[in-house]
């Protein structure tokens, strides 16, 4: 349907530009100088008059078979665009739907033509060279619409039929032309012009549904592969869970079940025995536990892994000025910027290292968190809180300032600390 809408909107546009140059033609060219010119070559005898340089257009009635000439082809024009938004008519036509706007954009220019153009008044495209130039366009327009949708036979069966539907009107239409043998070659180049296009036009289209065909087989495979893959993954992590769990809770479980059942043989023999049984359980149990969070922890993903950067960053800084009583602004662009999984990491980080310090220790009103992203990736932490003297030994239990630097070099950033004693402080990550 769009390619169809496209070929009926250059239909209507072609129209509305022939319909200027004959409105320029028809009204405003006179008579001109080389066909007056030989009028003035002739002798002149006394009382003869001249013949009018400037003579008047054509009006009136004269004129009609030019309005009526776009009439009839703005009409079919017109309806051809209004089926292809017509939803009913398309499915009631259903495969003909095609064929039968594709025989109305190739069929309708050459009867109009034929019958309408030859009753023009006098005008450069009045003749058959005009006539020519009236349909060609649409005609194209036609070309391209088979090539697009058939294969080459049937292209080359439009170029001839064309052809031969032309040169018939016009023979049947007795037309009165002085030299019919205009209109042959005319047709004859038409046709050799049609069926060379069409063959570019059906091997591009050909060569473009190949390549379509082949993107489908492609994502196919890729989609399969990504099954597979995502399966082959949870297996492996299902195995890496049992292997965990096996490690951990499955071993202290059954120490704990072995000293239970030792320190129940010994519980009427030897009470001491018995106490430190249970004490050796108590501890495998505590161990197990620990063991188990590990394990637990280790398989859990982290926000940032989770939520992405952005979510995982607005959540850190609201969770930090929601326990803090902190006035928070917050800046990050929409959509966030390709980074790369170290990049996001390292943002992420210091981002978390610096809001918790900021809720524990500046003391501030206002928290402000923004990211940029053009040339440089920049990450600016901002309080007005306390601060502190940077040149001072940085205190371990503070901001981690040492660490924070670290990650920065190793993401091949820089970080940037402004604070002061009661100024609060600022920190920008240029990455």
């Amino acid at each position: 349907m769009r390619i169809l809408r496209t070929a009926a909107w250059i239909w209507i546009g072609f129209l509305l530009a022939m319909a200027v140059m004959d409105l320029i033609l028809y009204t405003r060219v006179r008579t001109p100088i080389p066909q007056i010119l030989p009028a003035l070559a002739q002798p002149v005898t006394p009382g003869q008059q001249l013949p009018p340089l400037n003579p008047p257009p054509p009006q009136g009635f004269r004129l009609f078979p030019v309005y009526l000439f776009y009439a009839a082809n703005g009409l079919v024009a017109f309806t051809f665009l209004l089926f292809t938004y017509w939803d009913w008519i398309q499915n009631q036509l259903g495969r003909a739907f095609y064929p039968l706007l594709l025989s109305a954009v190739s069929a309708a220019p050459i009867f109009i033509n034929i019958l309408i153009v030859p009753r023009f008044p006098q005008g450069p495209l009045s003749n058959a060279e005009g006539m020519a130039l009236r349909q060609l366009p649409v005609l194209f327009v036609a070309l391209a619409l088979v090539a697009w949708e058939y294969q080459l036979p049937h292209v080359i069966f439009f170029s001839v039929a064309t052809t031969g539907l032309e040169l018939g009107l016009i023979y049947f239409s007795r037309i009165d032309y002085q030299n019919i043998f205009v209109f042959i070659f005319i047709a004859i180049i038409r046709t050799i012009s049609f069926i060379a296009v069409g063959v570019f036009i059906s091997l591009l289209v050909g060569r473009l549904r190949e390549q379509q065909e082949s993107l489908r087989a492609a994502n196919a495979k890729l989609t399969h592969y990504a099954s597979t893959l995502e399966q082959l993954t949870v297996s492996r992590e299902r195995n890496r869970l049992a292997r965990e769990l096996h490690d951990t809770l499955a071993h202290s479980l059954t120490a704990i079940s072995v000293s239970l059942e030792t320190a129940k043989a010994y519980f009427d023999i030897d009470s001491k025995k018995t106490r430190d049984l249970l004490d050796k359980s108590l501890e495998s149990t505590r161990s197990g536990t620990d063991e188990t969070r590990r394990a637990l922890r280790a398989l859990r993903s982290n926000a940032l892994e989770d939520m992405g950067l952005g979510l995982a960053i607005q959540r850190t800084a609201e969770s930090a000025a929601k326990r803090a009583h902190l006035e928070l602004e917050l800046a990050l662009p929409n959509p966030m910027p390709s980074l790369s999984p170290d990049v996001e990491q390292t943002l992420y980080r210091i981002t978390q290292e610096c809001v918790e310090n900021i809720a524990k220790h500046s003391r501030a009103k206002k928290l402000s968190v923004r990211l940029t992203s053009n040339a440089h990736t920049i990450l600016t932490i901002q309080d007005d809180g306390v601060g502190f003297d940077p040149r001072e030994t940085e205190p371990t239990n503070r901001y981690g300032l040492v660490g924070m630097r670290e990650r920065a070099e190793l993401a091949g950033g820089s970080l940037t600390i402004e604070s002061g004693r009661n100024k609060g402080t600022k920190v920008v990550l240029t990455i």
